[in-house]
């Protein structure tokens, strides 16, 4: 048994038909008889369109925004993760998310 670590970026993770496609993925892997991680990046397009409402908010953040910024960027992962989990879940598999600062 090994360890596998599955990343997908943000058009993997673009459609709810392509959460799907992930969560069989790693469903496949772990039966297989492997220990699995999923890792996913916002959806596409999510992160443009989160700091372009930031940008309405203050167009010319100064640096110290900087966290703020990764807040609301962050979110886009968030979204992501939770509905592989479901996904995983609704596919008989046993998920749980986590964010950076749980793990």
């Amino acid at each position: 048994m090994a360890l596998i670590v599955q990343k997908f970026g943000g058009t993997s993770v673009g459609s709810v038909d392509r959460i799907k496609n992930v969560a069989a993925r790693a469903l496949a892997t772990q039966a297989a008889g492997n220990d699995v991680v999923v890792i996913v990046s916002a959806m596409s397009g999510e992160t443009n369109r989160l700091l372009a409402l930031a940008k309405q908010v203050d167009d010319a953040p100064p640096p110290e925004a900087e966290r703020e910024l990764d807040v609301i960027a962050a979110t886009g992962e968030q979204v992501s993760v939770g509905l592989v989990s479901l996904a995983i879940q609704k596919q008989g598999g046993k998920a749980q998310s986590f964010l950076g600062s749980q793990v």
